[in-house]
């Protein structure tokens, strides 16, 4: 194999880093990233990559990078942690249920842990009383993502607006209506939506 250039060996330790963060670039990604104007580009490098087998590529999958040797984690093993309210919010019930081994690339994000989904606030979103959801640990959203949220105690997943108006979050279903989070309440955003299993 002849030795990388620079650009594609930038590229490769892109990909690398976001495939180890559990994120999987897209095309588009990895052409905003180096400065590409189309994502043709992007795939030239991509496939070369392939080719040289330093990369896996999924066929019929928009983000199916991966690096050969480097899922040693394919499998999860993640506590379900309790309850969270699609509709109103719910009391926190974070004890231990139990814990199930997962298949990695069920989920965009690596999840930290399942919570169980009680309501139907979210079903336009494909996400159904019973559900479990994954959920990375953060802190931080960005505008428009589905989080899980505590406001003063109780825990509900929402779509995430901020605005100069303040917080809400919103349903995505018609009949809830927004819960508008008040300037003096405890609010925290305890975790971001990676996906979810159903539940037979």
């Amino acid at each position: 194999m002849s030795e990388l250039s620079s650009q594609r060996a930038a590229i490769l330790a892109f990909l690398r880093q976001r495939v180890g963060e559990g994120a999987p670039p897209s095309l588009a990604e990895i052409a905003a990233h180096c400065g590409f104007a189309s994502r043709n580009a992007a795939q030239k490098h991509v496939q070369a990559l392939a080719e040289a087998g330093l990369i896996e590529l999924r066929s019929g999958q928009k983000r199916g990078i991966r690096i050969p040797g480097g899922e040693p984690d394919a499998l999860l093993t993640l506590a379900v942690l309790g309850r969270v309210a699609a509709g109103q919010p719910l009391g926190a019930d974070i004890g231990l249920d139990r814990q199930l081994r997962l298949d990695r690339g069920l989920f965009a994000l690596r999840p930290d842990y399942l919570l169980q989904v009680q309501g139907d606030s979210m079903i336009d979103d494909g996400i159904l009383d019973g559900d479990l959801v994954g959920v990375q640990r953060s802190r931080e959203a960005r505008n428009g993502q589905i989080v899980v949220a505590r406001v003063d105690d109780e825990i509900t997943i929402k779509r995430l607006e901020r605005s100069p108006n303040g917080i809400r979050l919103l349903p995505r279903n018609p009949a809830h209506a927004p819960i508008v989070v008040a300037a003096d309440a405890d609010f925290a955003i305890e975790g971001i939506y990676c996906g979810l299993i159903r539940q037979g």
